[in-house]
């Protein structure tokens, strides 16, 4: 018995280092992220595949990765990062180089991979994930009697049909975008204008002295991603910008009574990376190859008010209306990238900020502390 039980003992530790081997680790930014991602794409993945998908929270950037890689102990198969992190990855070697329409499937009619997504990548180590929006939001309740709401990007600075104080975010980032848009600059053309033109920066700071400055308004700033729709709620402002998720997730999962404004929202992206050298690199790729796929991206929508990266994605949301998990909530208005809210948007341009974040904080910051 004694040598049958050791047998048993021996045999169960090596089928858990089996089982532990092909165990794809996911670092991402935990939450309802996290779990959406899990749940939606992550799960299935590993029916599908028979690996066991770990996910680990992390807090951004590529110093994890690289205390890892340089101890020489790469736990990490694929992380979840942003557009600048994929550039300086692939750079240093931290990432491996797809071949997008090998590497990942096309869409259900054939489209290939590369064209089914809804923006190039940024680097040859990047494949998308998910879009999320810099909107804006505003409480109904604050304008009794009015003849209309608000619904275009400039009708956040117009403080003479829509009084009231506003909240902005606390950094340069996205406000300076919007500012150029609701000043009359096409969505298009904004970093032509923050680039290129003189004045560019100063004209986009100087919309928010004059909403800031305007008796009728007055701005104050947030940095969590509730305080807007709390700020909302509350009755301290009108308005706010935010992030789409957070304030969808305050209408339907808190029953808070705003609206969003899709006109001139900035798109922001999230990507995945597969680590080179990491443990289990085939059973990595194959399950990023599901995860962003049109089904596995589809997925993720159940869970969170964020754009999959692929457009096909969206069809399958719209045949399957009502998609959110609650069984009554239809997804595709929710989506940043729906068609009906793409009309005129910016595309966050990750470069640019690199570049420029530095030169364009002083001048943020100048501006605040002149208020």
């Amino acid at each position: 018995m004694k040598k049958l039980s050791k047998l048993l003992l021996a045999l169960s530790f090596a089928l858990s280092i089996t089982s532990s081997a092909f165990a794809v680790t996911v670092a991402s930014w935990g939450g309802a992220y996290t779990e959406s991602q899990k749940l939606g794409y992550g799960d299935p993945t590993a029916s599908k595949l028979g690996v066991d998908i770990n996910w680990v929270d992390y807090s951004g950037g590529l110093s994890e990765i690289k205390a890892q890689k340089e101890a020489g102990a790469i736990t990490w198969d694929i992380i979840d990062v942003f557009a600048f992190d994929t550039i300086n990855g692939c750079d240093e070697g931290i990432f491996v180089e797809f071949d997008f329409d090998k590497d990942f499937p096309a869409a259900p009619d054939g489209t290939p991979a590369s064209e089914d997504f809804f923006a190039p990548m940024p680097s040859e180590c990047a494949v998308g994930n998910i879009l999320y929006s810099w909107n804006y939001a505003y409480n109904p309740n604050a304008f009794p009697g009015a003849d209309s709401m608000p619904s275009t990007i400039a009708d956040f600075f117009d403080t003479e049909k829509f009084p009231g104080k506003r909240s902005i975010y606390t950094s340069a980032m996205s406000n300076l975008e919007i500012a150029l848009v609701a000043d009359g600059v096409s969505a298009g053309g904004v970093y032509e204008v923050l680039e290129n033109q003189t004045g560019g920066v100063e004209r986009a700071i100087g919309m928010f002295e004059d909403l800031c400055n305007d008796p009728n308004g007055g701005c104050i700033f947030w940095s969590a991603g509730a305080q807007p729709p709390e700020f909302l709620a509350s009755g301290e402002v009108v308005m706010s910008t935010g992030w789409n998720g957070r304030f969808f997730n305050a209408i339907v999962g808190e029953g808070t009574t705003i609206e969003q404004v899709w006109d001139g929202q900035v798109l922001d992206y999230e990507y995945f990376g597969l680590v080179a050298g990491g443990p289990n690199p085939e059973e990595a790729m194959e399950a990023l190859a599901y995860f962003t796929s049109t089904e596995g991206l589809a997925g993720s929508a159940k869970y969170i008010a964020y754009a999959p990266f692929r457009i096909s994605s969206l069809d399958i949301i719209a045949a399957n209306e009502p998609w959110y998990k609650d069984g009554s909530t239809e997804m595709l208005p929710q989506m940043p990238t729906a068609p009906d809210n793409t009309k005129n948007y910016i595309l966050m341009n990750a470069e640019y900020w690199a570049d420029n974040s530095t030169e364009l904080s002083e001048m943020w910051e100048a501006f605040k502390a002149s208020l």
